[in-house]
């Protein structure tokens, strides 16, 4: 039986932003189901004990998001989130004390991603709030600006994100400034419980990207498995469209559908450094770990 050390979960394909370097989801808009959403971790629970509440999607968007964490403690999970921050102020109460809650990502390239976005200081000065909270509960924070590019970056984004680092480096009290420390695709420690991270821009694959040779190696079906809001299985979460269709955990058992034949296959096909599905052959993501 596989084995996964985390399986993402999508409690809402809805986000309150539209950010340049995130496309926008074609399916249907909606929050996942208490019961469905419980009726998911008794299907995984053979699998991981490890969930991330997130594929698309704002999850704090999710009204009853602190009744999810309630459920997946009560069920024996821990709980990674990724989020854009702008409504922690409103969903905090929701997430502070919750013993599920192991991790929270904060994508902070969202503010600059996002045209509409106004006052950073504001946006950062909420994040840091409840930061300096959470940690108390020994929550794991992962500060993410995933915005660097391949060449070199214009003025524009330097400044914008020194603008953001000063106000962590103020914050935390450095002495140093961060991009001296952090390496791109690697965090730095900043903090007790509080870590940078800083990346190049995040690429969504897509079928409409060049096809190359189809070589290489992905943790896809190894490591981690998603399942989107409706109840698609699909075998990572960049697949955020659910193009590579598994099965759907409302009408057959999660155990067998990352056992089925196009599951296998893909597995398999991984294990030969072969992408068997044409959406992992358009996908830059297995090139990070080598031909």
């Amino acid at each position: 039986m596989k084995t996964f050390k985390k399986v993402y979960i999508e409690i809402t394909s809805i986000c309150n932003l539209a950010c340049s370097f995130c496309p926008q989801t074609s399916r249907q808009a909606t929050f996942i189901k208490l019961d469905t959403f419980s009726n998911i971790l008794d299907q995984i629970k053979p699998h991981t004990n490890h969930i991330y509440l997130h594929v698309k999607g704002e999850p704090l968007l999710h009204p009853k998001i602190d009744e999810l964490l309630d459920i997946s403690h009560e069920k024996g999970f821990k709980v990674n989130l990724t989020t854009n921050g702008t409504l922690i102020h409103k969903a905090k109460h929701k997430l502070l004390g919750k013993p599920a809650l192991r991790q929270i990502n904060f994508s902070l390239h969202s503010f600059d991603g996002h045209e509409g976005s106004t006052n950073r200081e504001g946006y950062l000065s909420e994040i840091l709030s409840f930061v300096r909270q959470v940690v108390e509960h020994k929550v794991l924070i992962s500060f993410r600006l995933w915005n660097l590019t391949q060449d070199n970056m214009t003025n524009m984004q330097r400044q914008r994100n020194r603008e953001t680092l000063e106000i962590l480096e103020k914050e935390f009290n450095l002495d140093y400034r961060i991009e001296e420390k952090v390496v791109p695709g690697s965090g730095v420690k900043i903090a007790d419980y509080v870590y940078l991270n800083q990346d190049h821009e995040f690429q969504w694959p897509s079928l409409h990207a060049p096809e190359d040779d189809g070589k290489g190696f992905c943790h896809a079906l190894r490591s981690h498995a998603a399942i989107l809001v409706d109840g698609t299985v699909v075998p990572c979460c960049l697949d955020g469209e659910g193009v590579i269709n598994l099965g759907n955990v409302q009408q057959t058992p999660f155990s067998e559908i990352v056992e089925s034949e196009r599951a296998n296959n893909l597995y398999f096909g991984f294990s030969r450094r072969e992408a068997v599905e044409e959406l992992c052959r358009k996908c830059g993501y297995r090139k990070k770990f080598g031909a």
